[in-house]
């Protein structure tokens, strides 16, 4: 197996694991910032609560900024685990999986609880976990035998990548399937 490959963390499905230092700077403003400046101050759990909830709509807010349409989208967040629990109704598995990567490739987000459901079934993506010293090509030559594929990745992310030169240890990424 190859370095590349031990970073797959598999299918999109029930629970998966994040890098909580890693991602999206979503709570540092706002009343997610607030929150947490309370939590920090005084870690009641009236505090925590109203954590939990500003940073759930934080995420929420996120998804819609990437136009990614989801019927019944629900979110919440635990800020005691960092856990992120999503649900509702993707028209897609592609966007089901970039509503998953929304909400994991958040700053303090350790985890995503999927319970999403999808309208048209489809071949799940693999997942990549980025480390220090990949880049697009690397991983297309890792996963489809060549560098050249690298657009194909770059557009299996979009919006969430905004140039394929952007992206950080850490960030896990959408592999899909050879076209």
């Amino acid at each position: 197996m190859s370095l590349g490959q031990q970073n797959v963390i598999g299918t999109i499905m029930g629970m998966f694991s994040f890098i909580k230092e890693a991602g999206e700077k979503l709570f540092g403003h706002g009343e997610a910032h607030a929150a947490q400046a309370a939590v920090a101050a005084a870690p009641t759990q009236e505090n925590v609560d109203a954590m939990s909830k500003a940073a759930g709509d934080a995420i929420a807010t996120y998804i819609g900024t990437m136009n990614l349409d989801v019927e019944a989208l629900d979110v919440t967040f635990d800020a005691t685990s960092g856990a992120v629990t999503v649900a509702g109704v993707a028209p897609d598995q592609e966007t089901k999986e970039k509503v998953l990567l929304c909400c994991g490739n958040v700053a303090s987000v350790a985890s995503v609880n999927d319970m999403m459901t999808v309208s048209s079934e489809e071949p799940e993506s693999q997942m990549y976990v980025v480390v220090s010293g990949d880049n697009l090509s690397k991983i297309s030559k890792e996963f489809y035998g060549t560098p050249n594929k690298y657009p194909q990745i770059f557009e299996a992310n979009k919006p969430m990548l905004t140039h394929p030169d952007k992206i950080y240890p850490g960030q896990v990424l959408r592999i899909p399937a050879d076209s």
